[in-house]
């Protein structure tokens, strides 16, 4: 048997993409061990047959945190002598590849899932672009979540063409189509609708992610303020309002049309009861929220960028807007209401479940492993 581990920087990474895939090795002939901060929870979503080890790696950029994540790491990877490392998400990639580097560990799998230096500016933007160079450069092989994302990266000289890859459609888990069930689609819409008193007839925007600036949080209040006989629910924890404008945010918690829902634990559900979700994002490595709405048949608006423009098909599952223009959301806002976006939602669906399927891409996933491995 093969032993590999997964080292990202936080445990909800681990819960909300890789989870599956994990399983899937477990019961496919590989050691699987799980590394990221501290959780009180992972060990019991990830069962018996996975191994979870909590390493502090610190959020931001801090030389002396960074330091000792490489330390602790390098003594964990001689111990256990793993025979592939992969690493997600930028501070983890960074600390692990050299960590495994340094243990003389062969296989170093970078699973790229976005840049996060496109969201920053001056010598910030320009340290963590190095960072992303080195980690791509100590990496044995690549695989990017997105198509765009890779033509960026190449375009960028963050790495060559030929050492990356997509792994079969892109997405880093897929969608879980037991989960995210289309069949009960009615059932959850209806049950959400009135736990907020949202009436059957109501047309519903609907954003999930981060209340943050870069993902378009400000674009959508500003346009929707000027669409008439609608609602808009904010799904998702506000982690830096700081960000937003502070007079449209201020609007938007009084305005009786709007619901902030905060986190919640059945994210489906709340897929099944907006009409059309929202993702007018400055970055993105894929949108994992676009196929997961369109699982349960809801269609999408979009910011052309890389990452979502993967997810969708333009005009047939989705609406595409232009990113950080107001007006561009505004108009494909109104225009959606009035074309056939159930029509929309259905394509959506067929759409996910050719390309995206959890089960199918796991199969893909150990293939690419036992390629990496040479077993086949």
């Amino acid at each position: 048997m093969k032993k590999i581990c997964y080292i990202v920087t936080l445990p909800m990474t681990i819960e909300a993409f890789f989870i599956p895939q994990l399983k899937y090795l477990s019961n496919n002939d590989f050691i699987v061990d799980v590394i990221c901060s501290k959780s009180d929870t992972l060990q019991e979503k990830l069962g018996d047959r996975i191994n979870y080890i909590p390493v502090e790696i610190p959020r931001g950029v801090s030389i002396v945190g960074m330091l000792k994540a490489i330390k602790t790491l390098i003594k964990i990877f001689r111990n256990n002598k793993y025979d592939m490392i992969q690493y997600s998400t930028p501070n983890a990639s960074f600390c692990a590849v050299l960590a495994g580097k340094l243990s003389k560990i062969n296989i170093r799998n970078y699973h790229l899932m976005g840049f996060r230096y496109l969201g920053a500016q001056g010598v910030n933007r320009k340290i963590l672009k190095l960072f992303e160079i080195i980690t791509c450069k100590l990496s044995t092989s690549i695989e990017c979540v997105s198509y765009s994302n890779k033509n960026l990266g190449v375009a960028e000289k963050i790495f060559k063409d030929e050492k990356a890859i997509v792994v079969w459609n892109g997405s880093t888990g897929g969608v879980d189509l037991k989960r995210f069930d289309f069949n009960k689609r009615e059932k959850w819409r209806k049950e959400i609708r009135d736990k907020y008193n949202i009436l059957s007839t109501d047309f519903v925007y609907g954003f999930v992610g981060r209340i943050t600036e870069d993902k378009g949080v400000n674009e959508i209040l500003s346009a929707f303020s000027n669409i008439k006989n609608s609602k808009l629910m904010m799904i998702g924890n506000l982690e830096a309002i700081d960000t937003l404008d502070t007079k449209l945010y201020n609007c938007s918690v009084n305005d009786p049309r709007i619901i902030y829902t905060g986190k919640v634990d059945s994210v489906e559900k709340y897929y099944a009861a907006i009409d059309v979700l929202l993702l007018p994002s400055y970055r993105e490595g894929f949108g994992n929220v676009v196929i997961e709405a369109g699982a349960v048949g809801t269609p999408a608006i979009v910011s052309n960028i890389p990452g979502p423009i993967d997810t969708i098909i333009k005009d047939k599952t989705a609406l595409v807007v232009s990113v950080k223009n107001i007006k561009d959301l505004e108009n494909a806002m109104m225009m959606i209401k009035n074309l056939d976006y159930t029509e929309m939602g259905i394509n959506s669906l067929e759409f996910v479940k050719k390309n995206f399927d959890t089960i199918k891409l796991n199969e893909f996933i150990l293939s690419r492993k036992n390629k990496l491995l040479g077993i086949e």
